[in-house]
């Protein structure tokens, strides 16, 4: 179906609500005039911060340049003009979520965590006192848990579900059905004797929209639990007291900030760059006055105080709310940008952006769950599409897991992976909320557990254990989100995870080789003593990340060949540094002449060429430890004189590293019989700095197999890569196109090496240098995952070990370009 034909039957079901039709500009002239960065780029992460617009930020840069700014604790006329301008901006953000000014104030923070933060640590917390919480809410209000139970407070999770209505209506008298999770009290807490007197007072928390599924949540449970909390806890005892209520909308405003003339929260949450992008680190607490008069700032500073004496305990605090918990001077220039922010959400109007968003979300989340497999099976798992906590207006969140035609998993790591490649920027994992993220995962605390001690924390790519997802796929648009963003996004989907009638399995990456064509491979090398293949390269880098020297021949070592990846370029911060960070790395060129004993550097940044000896004892500046992947070596370090050249080489400081036969245990991908492609541990392995095994093969057929699928690619110029791309240690020729998949083990002249499995490539291959200048591209490792992927693994070319069997070097023990090369297939 073409762009065009898809588009109007989109817009045939969603015109009225999408592209903003009754604003000065719509969708298409928003993009095309205030978005120019974004170009082929598809921007799905607004959920966890949305983009500012070029005309935003040129309004700021002209009200910094023209306007003179001045801190508001002083008494200058400048400094009385800035507190006018944040006077008017707490105002904007009052009537964002239509407070009145008689009713609410608004204190800026640092953030919207910080604005959480605020409330758990001046609630007036005592023994009696409960913190009530939905499960779906973020950690950064799952923090406040600590407040309130180091003040002998209780806390417990609900969940809450809404009974729904035959008529479809929706009012105040709405039920609920609440199901309480385990209460917690921590055991030892002390009472202290300054307790609050009088009632208990309680705080209820919830978001106004979940950041994991985009469920949004009846705001009318602020005026249930203010005014009949019974109707929610029926008999339960934590109806005693006062209840408080907390709405996080820091991701809910971006779309439909709370009416709070309706709703009667005592504290909303806000984050700007969730709102407008610019500025970050700001954020709001809107908090009632009646509210506000029982937070307790232990903490004082020059915002704060009205007059203190240094030598004894004497403070005289600001009476003002603002003035009472805005600590220090506030980020008065940020402060002063917002407006600007405000100015293009109020020309849009909310109920518009909403409409858009929606409109978007709609029918991504819709086409989504259409996906079908050539088997009929179902694609995609979106959550929270169906909860009865659901609004009648969708969000502009779609959260998901897809699924293989066997029913297995996709990881989120995989997705994510391959979306980056298409030029596709979303996210995934579990948002920082875990209570959504186990509630709709089904992950109960077993599980939990299980992961955890598995090694699985925030942010890894651990995405699949124990055959279930630990997180999820998020997509979520933004007010200059457009359907071409979302049907990019969905055509995405379909090519690289939706199988078809006659389309090869992804996990079938290369053409399958017969057990006879192993046969006849394995007898031909081995008892006829002929080979098809032939070594035609051999490549060594010295220098983990920089670049390498070609050789005819090359001495062999208990590590593979002789000074490969000797030597490592580390930060004054300890980390071990590569050109994925620091790219200025591929400029440095080294040679190694092994006559002369010496190793030779190059950089264009230096203008002497540098000579550091092969013998470990021509330096005498000493030896360290250092930890690379959670194993610690030791390693020779260099004088101020070699460590100056390269901090001038890569422009940034640094210290040059040399290992000796690192020893130790390490992971390796293996092919083991009977099994797919796994890890196994090899102890007798000797490793320098290389990420996963001694030697790299890659094949030259594979490579032109490569490229005659680059050439055939729809892009205007297509990439071609030669084999260096890869950075391997050997190149050979001969055979068919990855046919060294198979392979268990080879015979290189008469020295035999072990096949460890592929090698999962990473988005170094897509960094080509020419002429002096270095590019970002997508190829070939775009190409390589439609064809070389394994279960969110691309692989192209072997991991190879040298086996020497004495593990030590021998004399003369030369590996030699043009010898034949030997392959032993696995025939089981």
């Amino acid at each position: 179906m073409s762009t065009d034909v898809e588009k109007s039957r989109f817009l045939e079901e969603f015109g009225d609500d999408y592209g903003y039709p009754n604003a000065p500009k719509n969708i298409d002239e928003i993009r095309a005039t205030e978005f120019t960065r974004l170009q082929e780029l598809v921007y799905l992460d607004h959920a966890g911060a949305t983009l500012y617009s070029e005309s935003q930020l040129e309004a700021v840069f002209k009200s910094l340049n023209s306007t003179v700014f001045g801190n508001p604790h002083t008494q200058s006329n400048v400094s009385s003009s800035t507190s006018d301008i944040v006077r008017e901006a707490r105002q904007q953000v009052l009537d964002f979520c239509n407070a009145s000014a008689k009713e609410y104030k608004c204190i800026f923070t640092s953030g919207a965590t910080a604005a959480l933060k605020l409330v758990g640590e001046a609630f007036p917390w005592s023994s009696q006192s409960s913190f009530m919480y939905t499960t779906e809410n973020h950690n950064s209000v799952l923090g406040i848990r600590e407040y309130a139970l180091a003040k002998g407070a209780e806390a417990f999770a609900i969940d809450i579900e809404e009974a729904g209505h035959r008529d479809g209506s929706r009012d105040t008298k709405t039920s609920h059905k609440v199901l309480k999770r385990t209460v917690q009290r921590r055991s030892g807490v002390k009472i202290l004797d300054e307790e609050p007197a009088g009632k208990a007072f309680n705080l209820f928390a919830f978001p106004s929209e979940c950041n994991f599924s985009g469920v949004k949540f009846n705001l009318d449970l602020a005026n249930i639990m203010k005014e009949d909390p019974e109707r929610i806890l029926k008999d339960s005892p934590h109806c005693k007291g006062s209840w408080m209520v907390l709405i996080d909308a820091a991701k809910g405003c971006a779309t439909d900030p709370p009416d709070l003339s309706k709703y009667k929260a005592d504290f909303v949450v806000v984050s700007f760059y969730k709102l407008f992008g610019y500025p970050s680190g700001l954020g709001a607490l809107i908090v009632r006055n009646d509210a506000v008069k029982l937070l307790k700032n232990t903490y004082f500073s020059g915002g704060t105080v009205a007059a203190s004496i240094a030598d004894i305990d004497f403070v005289k605090r600001r009476e003002g709310a603002e003035e009472s918990f805005e600590d220090g001077s506030i980020s008065f220039l940020s402060i002063a940008s917002i407006c600007h922010g405000f100015h293009i959400l109020n020309t849009l109007t909310m109920s518009a952006i909403s409409r858009h968003t929606a409109s978007l979300a709609t029918y991504l989340r819709n086409m989504l769950l259409a996906l079908r497999h050539d088997n009929g099976d179902s694609v995609c798992t979106v959550y929270g599409f169906d909860s009865k906590e659901l609004c009648s207006k969708p969000g502009p969140i779609v959260s998901f897991n897809l699924k293989r035609p066997d029913g297995s998993w996709y990881g989120y790591y995989e997705v994510e992976k391959l979306a980056s490649l298409s030029g596709i920027q979303l996210r995934t994992g579990c948002f920082c909320n875990p209570g959504a993220c186990a509630k709709y995962l089904g992950l109960s605390h077993s599980d939990l557990l299980s992961n955890i001690e598995a090694g699985h924390v925030c942010w890894d790519d651990h995405d699949i254990l124990n055959g279930k997802p630990t997180g999820a796929v998020r997509v979520s648009f933004g007010y200059m989100s457009t359907f071409e963003d979302a049907k990019k996004f969905m055509s995405f989907i379909r090519s690289s995870f939706v199988s078809f009638p006659l389309r090869s399995s992804h996990s079938e990456f290369h053409r399958p080789i017969t057990t006879e064509g192993l046969s006849y491979i394995y007898l031909s090398c081995i008892d006829t003593n002929m080979s098809r293949y032939c070594l035609r390269s051999i490549n060594i880098y010295p220098i983990k990340s920089c670049g390498g020297f070609s050789v005819d021949s090359w001495l062999l070592s208990s590590t593979g060949l002789l000074h490969d990846r000797e030597w490592v370029i580390q930060s004054t911060s300890g980390e071990i540094l590569t050109q994925k960070k620091v790219p200025e790395m591929c400029y440095i060129s080294t040679l190694i002449d092994l006559n002369l004993g010496t190793l030779f550097v190059e950089s264009p940044r230096c203008k002497e060429k540098l000579q550091i000896e092969l013998k470990s004892d021509s330096y005498n500046s000493g030896r360290v430890e250092i930890e690379i992947q959670n194993l610690r070596y030791e390693v020779q370090v260099y004088g101020d004189d070699v460590d100056a050249w390269f901090s001038n080489a890569i422009g940034r400081p640094c210290t040059l590293l040399r290992g000796s036969g690192l020893d130790g245990s390490k992971r390796y991908p293996c092919s083991k019989r009977n099994q797919s492609i796994g890890m196994c541990n090899n102890a007798k392995s000797k490793l320098n700095f290389v990420n996963e095994a001694q030697l790299l093969l890659i094949s030259e057929q594979s490579v032109s197999d490569l490229n005659t699928r680059l050439s055939t690619s729809s892009r205007a110029a297509p990439v071609q890569v030669n084999p260096m791309r890869f950075r391997p240690n050997l190149v050979i020729a001969g055979g068919e196109p990855y046919e060294e998949d198979g392979w268990q083990c080879i015979r290189i002249g008469n020295k035999n090496f072990t096949s460890l499995g592929g090698c999962n490539r990473c988005q170094m291959i897509n960094i080509n240098y020419q002429a002096g200048e270095m590019q970002r591209l997508s190829e070939p490792l775009a190409t390589l995952a439609a064809y070389r992927r394994v279960k969110g693994k691309i692989f192209f070319g072997i991991l190879l070990r040298y086996d020497d069997d004495n593990n030590e070097e021998e004399a003369g023990s030369l590996i030699q370009v043009g010898e034949e090369v030997y392959p032993v297939a696995d025939l089981l």
